[in-house]
């Protein structure tokens, strides 16, 4: 019996794709891991790949249709082989997770080296599409798995080149352009990176110190009441901060957002970018569904994937996928900075050291805790208005620490 090509379920709520394009035809023959297909949700796009060697015996979905998660798309097997009818285990809420997104994640990839040593992954599709427009992929920044360059980054890249085209007359041709030029390795990616997202965005930071003195009182009531070693980082600054950043985000669904390639979407799940810095240079690890985790959980999260970050071991899909980062420099005893948006992310919030100022209080003289705060954004999708209210609601949870328990 021929094996069915599934649609897969690329995130919780994804319930139908649409097929957007396929890769092959029917009678072509394929090896297990082959890219086939590509299909998108309302907030995903990825690759189906074969999930054996075989023949493409029957396409039943064509371009453009629009197919139930887990339902059949075409069928592989040996030539001739009969094709059974869909199977009634195929339900949208019939969990196949884990097989789905190894399906999507897991498509075949090319490796070549590169001039230094390294390792660059490809798929075939990404690797016949660079060929084709002329795109030396030395400098595209791969997002699949192990970095793999995918279909989507060579696509994110020619449209990043082509924003950044000179208008000026007789300026260098933007394919003469290498961005990273002379470094190698993590810092020629974080070069590219940093030049590709002030390229195509039009950043604004908005400044302003926040109160926290009592967040600092909160913090040392509930260490008092609880009888457990609070050791996970449950009520560190950075998570309370976290906390209510997660919150500001649901309450301000914009900034939950990815802009690229001229297409705006807002993300349903927050995933928190969490900036690190390693000896190589700069990571974002991701700490993934933020929205659904206590205080505990979230201390817990943060302290996991960044010291994996840091010591090498963290799994390479928890890399890429956030919607919106915090990059602190507090322990660097910096207040203000400005920093450069995590695209395709329309915003990052940077978190400065916390300063110790005095006010007047009913007469008396007293001593303020303020934490500085910087909001980068995208202003072609976010106003200043809104990303100071934005800013205030992370406030209003700060000065009202009851409700990150909530």
């Amino acid at each position: 019996m021929a094996t069915e090509i599934l649609m897969p379920k690329l995130g919780l709520t994804m319930t139908e794709g649409t097929v957007e394009h396929w890769f092959v035809n029917e009678g072509d023959e394929v090896h297990a891991g082959d890219a086939v297909a590509e299909i998108s949700s309302e907030k995903l796009t990825g690759e189906v790949v074969a999930p054996e060697s075989g023949t493409i015996i029957k396409i039943v979905a064509q371009a453009g249709d629009v197919v139930p998660s887990k339902a059949p798309i075409a069928y592989i097997g040996k030539p001739g082989e009969q094709i059974g009818s869909p199977s009634p285990s195929l339900s949208v809420e019939e969990p196949k997770k884990a097989e789905t997104v190894k399906a999507v994640s897991t498509a075949k990839t090319e490796m070549i080296e590169k001039e230094a040593g390294e390792r660059i992954f490809i798929t075939p599709v990404a690797r016949k599409m660079a060929n084709e427009l002329g795109i030396d992929i030395h400098n595209v920044i791969g997002t699949g798995g192990n970095g793999r360059i995918t279909r989507l980054d060579i696509l994110r890249y020619q449209a990043s080149m082509e924003q950044a085209a000179p208008s000026i007359e007789n300026a260098p041709s933007t394919q003469s352009v290498s961005y990273g030029a002379g470094l190698s390795g993590m810092r020629k990616t974080i070069a590219q990176r940093m030049m590709r997202s002030v390229q195509t965005t039009a950043q604004v930071t908005n400044h302003r110190k926040v109160d926290i003195t009592e967040l600092m009182k909160f913090r040392e009531e509930i260490k008092t009441k609880v009888k457990e070693p609070l050791t996970n980082g449950e009520l560190s600054i950075n998570t309370l901060l976290t906390k209510a950043v997660v919150l500001a985000l649901k309450d301000t669904p914009d900034m939950n957002a990815w802009y690229h390639n001229g297409e705006y979407i807002r993300v349903d799940e927050v995933h928190i970018g969490m900036a690190t810095a390693i000896e190589e240079g700069l990571v974002v690890p991701v700490i993934k569904n933020t929205h659904l985790m206590s205080l505990s959980q979230l201390g817990a999260a943060i302290q996991k994937v960044t010291t994996e970050a840091r010591q090498g071991t963290l799994d390479g899909s928890l890399y890429s996928g956030s919607t919106f980062t915090i990059t602190n420099l507090g322990g660097y005893e910096i207040e203000y900075f400005t920093p450069i948006l995590n695209t395709p992310e329309v915003g990052i919030l940077g978190v400065g050291a916390i300063q110790k100022e005095l006010a007047l209080e009913d007469g008396q003289v007293v001593e303020k805790l303020k934490l500085p705060l910087s909001l980068t954004y995208d202003h072609q999708i976010i106003d200043g208005a809104p990303a100071s209210e934005f800013l205030s609601k992370i406030a209003d949870y700060l000065q009202d620490p009851y409700r990150l328990l909530l």
